[in-house]
């Protein structure tokens, strides 16, 4: 009888404080696939691409980089952007055997933000 009792206290509470946990967790902030996309542009696109994308790094300079913000490089498709990181496009390399497919997805996210900051 005792047992019963305590189940009929203690289980209500901690389908309460269970529901709490699990709210809280969908609540909290998730990184965007762009912020993702920006942290690995960071570590692998930066050093040509320079930090804003432009393109005016020394190497990027050289290697005449199109301004990835720019017109011509947001007219493509996702997929056609997702092709030229996996694959690469003289003179960028492809850089599929080393990003997992989400990742080029943040990736092309990311260049899509650097078109918004172009039409700003």
């Amino acid at each position: 009888m005792r047992f019963s009792k305590l189940l009929r206290n203690v289980i209500p509470g901690l389908i309460v404080g269970l529901a709490v946990v699990v709210g809280v967790s969908l609540a909290s902030p998730r990184p965007s696939e762009a912020s993702k996309g920006q942290e690995t542009f960071k570590g692998k696109c930066a050093s040509c691409h320079g930090p804003d994308g432009k393109g005016q790094t020394a190497m990027g300079k050289m290697m005449k980089v199109k301004d990835l913000g720019s017109a011509e490089v947001q007219k493509q498709t996702d997929k056609e952007l997702s092709d030229i990181i996996s694959k690469g496009k003289s003179p960028m390399p492809g850089f599929g055997s080393q990003l997992k497919k989400a990742q080029i997805d943040e990736l092309v996210a990311y260049v899509r933000e650097l078109g918004k900051k172009e039409k700003k």
